[in-house]
């Protein structure tokens, strides 16, 4: 009797060790993956999902449209669409656990193909960089880390007699782009 019990308690330690090591294994392989995971990943997994970001200087509760491997598009109502650089976001708040994989389309629209689509359409938009400086104008010119913004009033058209200068952003001090008002067939 006491040989059986002895034997059956190590039989029970043995199953013991084995379950924890199998649980440490999972706890480190699940570590592991989810090192693996972008942001760029995280947020396409919340396209449709509402959160509150910080940029800017600013909370935004606004509802993910798009993601970019450098960019989110977000709309927080009832205001327009905001396109927002992702290094400038400082934090997220209310995001959906999960990631998708993006495709290899979505890897290449950085965010200055983004910035060049708002460019050609010549809106107004307005510029918030990482300071909380807001700039209101047209883009001119989109680089590969900067662009270049005509500065005029939002109700005036971009023309000589308007601008009020002409500033330069590099992309790392961009928080987001926002048009001041749709696109119509003018301009």
């Amino acid at each position: 009797m006491r040989w059986e019990r002895l034997f059956d308690d190590l039989e029970a330690q043995l199953a013991s060790d084995d379950a924890h090591d199998l649980e440490s294994e999972i706890a480190d392989r699940t570590r592991r993956e989810r090192a693996l995971i972008d942001l760029h990943a995280r947020l396409l997994a919340n396209v449709g999902a509402r959160a509150t970001w910080w940029v800017g200087g600013e909370s935004l509760a606004a509802q993910v449209v798009d993601v970019g491997p450098d960019w989110v598009l977000v709309e927080p109502a009832p205001t327009r669409p905001i396109l927002l650089r992702l290094g400038a976001v400082r934090s997220v708040a209310g995001l959906r656990r999960g990631a998708q994989t993006p495709s290899v389309v979505a890897r290449r629209f950085t965010l200055a193909l983004a910035l060049g689509a708002i460019s050609r359409d010549r809106a107004p938009v307005e510029i918030r960089d990482v300071d909380g400086r807001l700039l209101v104008g047209t883009i001119d010119v989109v680089g590969a880390d900067h662009l270049e913004i005509a500065e005029h009033p939002a109700d005036a058209p971009r023309r000589p007699a308007n601008i009020t200068s002409v500033a330069l952003v590099p992309y790392a001090s961009l928080a987001w782009v926002r048009r001041v008002r749709p696109v119509t067939a003018d301009g």
